[in-house]
């Protein structure tokens, strides 16, 4: 099991953001679990999601395959998909797999909610 902790904010034009923060291994053993999770605010919350990967140590290609799925499900309802705050042990992943540059990563999750509304106005 992995544990995710979830906030649900307003922005400043009525706009919900759900922000997930999952803690522990983003590993094969969870990322199933991460991924449904993600399905479910995606569809059901808000097309908005910040991903605060501030508590996740260790992450796998099953973790950035969750992630991956989870930008694509915001992609088609013309949401925004954000990371923040990864871990350092975490970056080196994101870095190696050149996923830094398909992911828009925020170093804290203000700067990650200050930008949602921005990619909305399209």
């Amino acid at each position: 099991m992995i544990q995710i902790e979830q906030t649900t904010y307003t922005t400043q034009d009525d706009n919900k953001v759900i922000v997930l923060t999952p803690a522990g291994r983003l590993d094969i053993t969870t990322a199933w679990q991460f991924r449904l999770k993600l399905q479910e605010c995606i569809s059901k919350l808000s097309h908005h999601v910040v991903v605060n990967l501030g508590q996740v140590n260790f992450i796998d290609s099953s973790g950035l395959t969750s992630l991956v799925a989870g930008m694509r499900d915001a992609d088609k309802v013309k949401g925004s998909f954000r990371i923040c705050n990864v871990h350092p042990e975490a970056k080196l992943v994101f870095e190696v797999t050149m996923m830094d540059t398909v992911f828009e990563i925020f170093e804290t999750e203000e700067e990650a909610l200050e930008g949602v509304p921005r990619s909305i106005a399209t």
